[in-house]
């Protein structure tokens, strides 16, 4: 189990951790470090003890407000994804009701077809009416 030598607010300490998670460590480890600069700048020299728990509690402070922003955002994206949902059934009842009154193949050609006869029999009619 790797030891890593990490610094909060100016004091050195040992701490184990997991194979692997020494990078989670070091980045942890600068947050709170972060944190208790803050705090030491504020308020000057503290016990470390103090200092520590003030540090995590502004970093828990911080979390909890990136949690409750998380959770907008999650509830935002699963409106959204509700609505392309709901406008991707639309769109499908859409396109099935459009392929529902299209007409057979070949049909057009057919009404083409008997509309150019009616019009010749029309035109055959007013010749006669015509010379009638």
């Amino acid at each position: 189990m790797p030891e890593l030598e990490i610094l909060i607010g100016g004091r050195a300490f040992e701490v184990a951790c997991q194979e692997g998670e020494e990078h989670y460590l070091q980045s942890a480890a600068e947050m709170l470090n972060i944190e208790a600069q803050t705090l030491i700048a504020q308020t000057g020299r503290i016990p470390e003890a103090r200092m520590l728990l003030m540090s995590g509690l502004m970093l828990a402070d911080r979390t909890a407000g990136v949690e409750d922003r998380l959770k907008v955002v999650e509830d935002e994206a699963e409106a959204l994804r509700a609505e392309v949902d709901r406008l991707n059934a639309a769109l499908k009842r859409a396109n099935e009701a459009a392929s529902a009154t299209s007409l057979p193949a070949g049909l057009t050609d057919q009404l083409k077809t008997l509309a150019d006869k009616a019009e010749a029999l029309a035109g055959e009619v007013e010749d006669k009416a015509k010379a009638g």
